[in-house]
């Protein structure tokens, strides 16, 4: 196995280097629009299905249905199924699931901090793109 590099130059060694593949893919798994709310949902307690679906406004049935298969592929979701009539299936966050919480708390509080600058950037941008001026832009 190869040493991790220093800080410097640590990321470019994850992203291209360590095993790409995977991690692109672990990445687009984390980054999707549904998991980091389901996550979060699932945090602190287990849900069934029809719970989840009424408390994310936008997530179709199939969307939610293909969500939480791959999310336990990835072991973030367990599901449980319980031999009853009819049938009840529970789904709850695992330990690797609830891991997520503090680097994407990391990362929400970086956009709190930052988010005034990256819109300034934005309407520059767009304001240069346009032919307007940032304050043209602002209005």
């Amino acid at each position: 196995m190869m040493s991790l590099p220093s800080e410097r130059g640590r990321m470019r060694w994850i992203c291209t280097e360590d095993d790409p593949v995977v991690f692109r893919s672990v990445l687009d798994r984390v980054a999707d629009k549904w998991t980091l709310i389901i996550i979060g949902l699932l945090e602190d307690r287990t849900m069934r299905f029809t719970e989840i679906l009424s408390a994310i406004p936008g997530i179709s049935r199939r969307m939610l249905t293909l969500s939480l298969r791959s999310l336990e592929r990835d072991g973030l979701v367990q599901r449980t199924v319980y031999a009853e009539v009819p049938p009840r299936v529970e789904y709850r966050a695992t330990e690797l699931g609830n891991a997520l919480s503090e680097p994407v708390l990391a990362l929400a509080s970086w956009v709190a901090v930052h988010k005034d600058e990256i819109a300034g950037h934005r309407r520059s941008f767009d304001a240069a793109a346009n032919g307007t001026s940032a304050e043209e832009a602002r209005l």
